[in-house]
């Protein structure tokens, strides 16, 4: 369908003001959305475009549409034509992002182009999967482990083997040292994640068990990964 086969019905969309929340308001928007009967929708109003949105609700089975109402004012319908069933390859959504927006509204919408371009943009020639590795190399050098940590889950839940991080683990090991692996890398929350999914492989767990458990275990409620 396109937007002019459901426009009229949008008078009728329940309204989500998301403007200066602190926090992630995502959890609660996406489980608003998955309780949206088809043929309704959302309205969701935020002061910037909100791109990294658009691919969680179209695999709930959303069509959006997004309007501009002023400089810092969007407004971004979303109507439901089929009831879809999130299948894990979507996760932890850049919603720290939002708080770029408390500081000044322009800046949060730099942020979320900026992050739109480095991730979406058809002009990237590296796969998705070897720049989630990149960006988790990146952060472990800067000392970032809650990153590296979201970046390790995002990539096994997109698909990747395990084994892409046992490569990576040995060359961390390799340029890190071992003395820096033994004593900041092994008893990271990086390094737990990736212990849970070798050993749970070796359980004969499926992927689809093995990231629920790295989203229980390492999503957003743990202290040592969300962002907000």
């Amino acid at each position: 369908m396109a937007y002019a086969d459901w426009k009229d019905k949008i008078t009728g969309f329940k309204k989500v003001d998301v403007r200066g929340i602190s926090g992630n308001f995502f959890p609660g928007l996406k489980k608003q959305a998955m309780e949206v009967a088809q043929g309704e929708g959302l309205e969701v109003i935020q002061t910037f475009d909100p791109i990294p949105l658009y691919a969680v609700m179209e695999e709930l089975g959303f069509e959006s549409y997004t309007e501009q109402t002023g400089q810092a004012e969007f407004h971004a319908y979303f109507y439901r034509t089929s009831i879809g069933a999130e299948s894990g390859n979507i996760t932890m959504r850049p919603a720290a992002l939002t708080n770029l927006s408390l500081i000044d509204e322009g800046l949060g919408k730099i942020g979320v182009e900026f992050w739109d371009l480095t991730w979406n943009d058809e002009k990237r020639f590296l796969p998705y999967e070897t720049r989630l590795l990149l960006s988790l190399t990146n952060a472990v050098g800067a000392g970032r482990m809650r990153q590296a940590t979201r970046e390790l889950v995002k990539a096994y839940a997109h698909g990747l083997d395990s084994a892409a991080f046992d490569d990576v683990f040995e060359l961390l090991a390799w340029n890190q040292g071992i003395g820096y692996f033994s004593s900041e890398i092994g008893p990271s929350t990086l390094f737990k994640a990736y212990k849970t999914i070798k050993q749970q492989e070796k359980q004969g767990r499926t992927r689809e068990e093995i990231t629920a458990a790295l989203m229980e275990n390492f999503g957003e409620k743990n202290p040592d990964v969300k962002v907000i």
